[in-house]
């Protein structure tokens, strides 16, 4: 699903951020990236992304060739990928609803179908009754969940996540980690950047460990 051939990625200002960086994940696989700060893992992901373009190798997301993808492809290919951040990212100025709605509304899903679609969502992560809520109004958890149900609302095969445990205490970090499972239990690619050690010890996934740019164990 997510395929890494000898990736590098070089800024003219700092040299090589990742050297050769190769891995695999499968279908339904779920998998954690950590490092130090600046150990690349943040490059990584937005190289998924295509929000940047590796230097060399070759990067292939089910199947397909970002290296070589057209800037016309890109947002068909980030439709595949529902991305979630540290710093959840929401509208202040949206409701719940609006905010979960949003990768539908730009894809183009008709009205009825937005409304079904964002209520599934929001059963899925436990904040049902929410919908008409601002995220200023809600908890750090909560927004994480906002920030969840919008990610998976038009169901994408691959979830990348940023740190998405790293404003939460440990309690409600673990609450997040669970819901990522369960949308692993459905098939779902998961690869989620993180330096809380403690937590992912306690989770039985792949780990990919990134020092200065490398990929030094597994």
């Amino acid at each position: 699903m997510i395929n890494f051939v000898n990736v590098s990625k070089r800024y003219p200002e700092t040299g090589d951020v990742l050297r050769n960086v190769s891995f695999h994940l499968q279908r339904g696989e779920m998998a954690f990236l950590t490092g130090h700060s600046g150990a690349g893992k943040s490059t990584l992901l937005r190289l998924i992304s295509v929000t940047e373009r590796c230097s060399r190798g070759q990067i292939l997301v089910d199947e397909q060739d970002l290296s070589s993808a057209k800037d016309s492809q890109v947002p068909y290919i980030r439709r595949k990928m529902g991305f979630i951040y540290q710093d959840y990212k929401l509208l202040q100025d949206r409701t719940v609803f609006d905010n979960v709605a949003l990768p539908l509304v730009i894809a183009g899903y008709s009205h009825h179908e937005v409304t079904r679609r964002v209520r599934a969502s929001l059963d899925k992560v436990s904040l049902n009754g929410k919908e008409k809520k601002y995220p200023f109004a809600l908890s750090g958890g909560e927004q994480q969940r906002v920030g969840i149900a919008r990610a998976v609302v038009n169901k994408p095969p691959i979830i990348i996540a940023d740190e998405p445990t790293g404003n939460l205490d440990p309690a409600l970090s673990a609450e997040i980690m669970t819901l990522f499972e369960q949308f692993q239990q459905v098939g779902v690619t998961i690869l989620i950047a993180s330096h809380d050690i403690s937590l992912i010890t306690k989770l039985n996934h792949r780990v990919l460990k990134l020092d200065h740019g490398q990929l030094v164990a597994e």
